[in-house]
């Protein structure tokens, strides 16, 4: 049996809530977790209100937060609130089962704590807060809930998700839960972030496929330890609204509120259509935040104005609101635009050893310091030793950057051989030993046509004029003449350049 003694009264806020006068409740365990949410800006600490659980080896999940607790004194038990005032609380069973958290959070100062997480953070609104939100959840031993929304528009998870993937992955680290949100109905709208025209709508049947590879890829970089990790679809709470909900939740913000974010007005100026529905998509983003809770929300720059729709969303709906932690976009392969697979300037978290470690070679040196940063452990200080030219030799920093990578997604023992392999192939005019095989037709063929259909070339004329310039060799006797015929025989090594050759399978 769970008591709670508390006269509250009916508040304005968007969210359905069941309100309560001196009720006494049955036990909520087995159903759902009880949540008790102070009121906006409320100064009363959650231990003013009062539980008791029959089975306290089960207990409620309570929200925590720091900046909530201040002296009882100025609230009296069993208040009620006078017109116009905020409620004294409100209470709300929760969609998600309550369960005993298994890892305990660190015992870290928290300074270290802070420096840790906000390392390269573009920003944090605000460190003070999250600080006190540490303290409180390590003085209590009650995890926070770090939040990272994913809409599934495409089916690959990149270097650039990782980004942020990493960051949620720290606070699991600590102690914390991550609670990663696949934003399968947010998907059917488009994030028009960054946009300068509306996205392209997808079928529910298209973001099924896209988000059935999320977690496995996401898994590549989080803790999926039962009570680490929570995975939660948008549409539990977002396709289940009806209209009226829909309109309640629009009125909490304005048109010139939206309009005020970047990419709305740079649209507006440019006379550039934007779609209504484009303008729910912050407060779904945010309401995602009130519906799960969330205690911190991660996010890249360009998600800076959801997730703080978030934090008014919650601050309305009588929750504290999440600390914010903006993370920078990290740029692709060719060193200026934002990295993504639609630019083919990306790598994938489920790219081939022997692809990702090749692809990071091939960053400008200027990116090493940015990548060191947001995509290692790899301390500052050794970060500034190895991005100087003049201590550190380039190729051997990206060597190393490109090892440490691989082995996230691998092991060290993968990314050492990559690393060998890379040095035979590109430093000393090597082969590597897992050189591909091709099949060809029986018979004796023009050499610039098997160029082309062993892939080393993409058209016989292409074919003719690598011959013509040297770089072709057929088991290291070079081909100078462009009409050359041979009988292809197997086992045998076509080779173009350093780098591309082939065996005959």
């Amino acid at each position: 049996m769970a008591e709670i003694n508390r006269i509250v009264s009916k508040q304005n806020g968007p969210p359905p809530i069941s309100f309560v006068s001196s009720v006494r409740c049955r036990s909520v365990f087995d159903e759902g977790s009880f949540l008790l949410d102070p009121p906006p800006g409320s100064p009363f600490p959650i231990s003013d209100i009062h539980y008791r659980p029959t089975n306290p080896t089960r207990p409620a999940h309570l929200l925590q937060n720091q900046e909530l607790a201040a002296s009882q004194k100025s609230h009296r038990r069993g208040r009620v609130a006078r017109r116009g005032q905020t409620p004294a609380c409100v209470a709300r069973l929760a969609t998600s089962p309550a369960a005993p958290y298994p890892h305990p959070v660190s015992s870290i100062p928290v300074n270290q704590q802070v420096a840790e997480l906000t390392r390269g953070c573009e920003g944090v609104f605000s460190e003070k807060d999250l600080a006190n939100r540490l303290e409180f959840a390590a003085k209590n031993k009650k995890p926070l809930r770090a939040k990272l929304g994913m809409d599934p528009t495409a089916p690959d998870i990149h270097l650039g998700h990782a980004v942020v993937l990493r960051k949620l992955r720290q606070f699991q680290d600590l102690g914390h839960v991550a609670v990663l949100i696949i934003g399968d109905f947010t998907a059917r709208i488009g994030d028009p972030s960054g946009r300068s025209k509306t996205r392209p709508v997808l079928t529910p049947e298209q973001v099924d496929i896209n988000a059935a590879t999320y977690l496995t890829q996401a898994g590549k970089v989080l803790d999926t330890r039962p009570g680490k990790l929570e995975v939660r679809r948008n549409s539990e709470w977002l396709g289940t609204m009806a209209f009226a909900d829909v309109l309640k939740l629009a009125g909490q913000m304005t048109l010139q509120q939206m309009t005020k974010r970047e990419d709305f007005a740079t649209r507006l100026a440019d006379e550039t259509p934007i779609g209504l529905h484009e303008l729910m998509y912050p407060l779904m983003q945010g309401w995602d935040s009130v519906n799960i809770h969330s205690d911190v929300e991660l996010g890249g720059t360009d998600q800076t104005f959801n997730n703080l729709v978030g934090r008014d969303l919650q601050l309305a709906a009588g929750q504290p609101p999440q600390i914010v932690m903006v993370m920078p976009i990290l740029v692709g392969l060719d060193g200026t635009q934002k990295m993504s697979k639609s630019y083919g300037n990306y790598v994938g978290v489920n790219d081939a050893p022997k692809d990702m470690f090749g692809k990071l070679m091939s960053i400008p040196d200027a990116l090493m310091a940015n990548y060191y940063t947001l995509l290692t452990e790899t301390p500052a200080e050794d970060i500034t030793l190895l991005c100087d030219g003049k201590q550190t030799h380039p190729r051997e920093a990206k060597a190393r950057l490109a090892r440490t990578i691989v082995a996230q997604f691998y092991d060290p023992a993968t990314a050492q051989a990559e690393s060998d392999l890379f040095d035979r192939v590109f430093r000393d005019g090597g082969l590597r030993d897992d050189i591909p095989a091709v099949q060809v037709p029986p018979g004796e063929i023009a050499v610039a046509a098997l160029l082309k259909t062993a892939g080393l070339a993409s058209s016989t004329s292409e074919a003719r004029r690598l011959i013509e310039g040297g770089g072709v060799s057929i088991n290291e006797e070079k081909i100078a003449d462009p009409q050359a015929r041979i009988d292809p025989k197997k086992g045998m090594l076509i080779r173009v350049g350093k780098r591309k050759a082939v065996r005959i399978e």
